[in-house]
């Protein structure tokens, strides 16, 4: 049985040790209550473990930031990117920097595949997720 307070956990378990402001988990809590459309679809898909029994989180904060999607097992995020993505390609990259310094992998995936490609996008997750990282 793994000691809760080991090493590995605090350095895999992204929770641990993150200091997360009142403000940022009400907003966190806000786009739960007001996904995109692209997000309710996809989440449906990875609810519940639904995707080979890979365990997803919605709206998590790492760091400060609210990722789309989370996934501990493989260190995986996903962000859905609507219109709004093309107006904050600066603050995309800090994120993305951050979050991959933190040693967490990035997939950003947009509005339109998760509506017209749905399998395919869950195969891409999935062979993501699977990949060694």
């Amino acid at each position: 049985m793994n000691n809760p307070t080991s090493r590995k956990d605090q350095i895999n378990n992204i929770v641990v040790g993150q200091i997360i402001n009142l403000e940022k988990m009400q907003r966190a809590k806000e786009f739960r209550r007001q996904m995109t459309p692209a997000e309710k679809i996809l989440w449906q898909h990875l609810c519940g473990n639904r995707l080979h029994g890979l365990h997803f989180r919605r709206q998590q904060i790492i760091d400060g930031f609210i990722a789309d999607f989370y996934c501990h097992a493989a260190r995986l995020v996903i962000e859905v990117d609507g219109k709004i993505h093309e107006q904050q390609a600066e603050y995309d990259a800090e994120r993305d920097k951050v979050l991959s310094a933190r040693g967490l992998r990035l997939l950003r995936i947009k509005n339109e595949e998760v509506v017209q490609e749905i399998d395919r996008v869950l195969m891409l997750i999935y062979q993501v997720c699977c990949e060694e990282t």
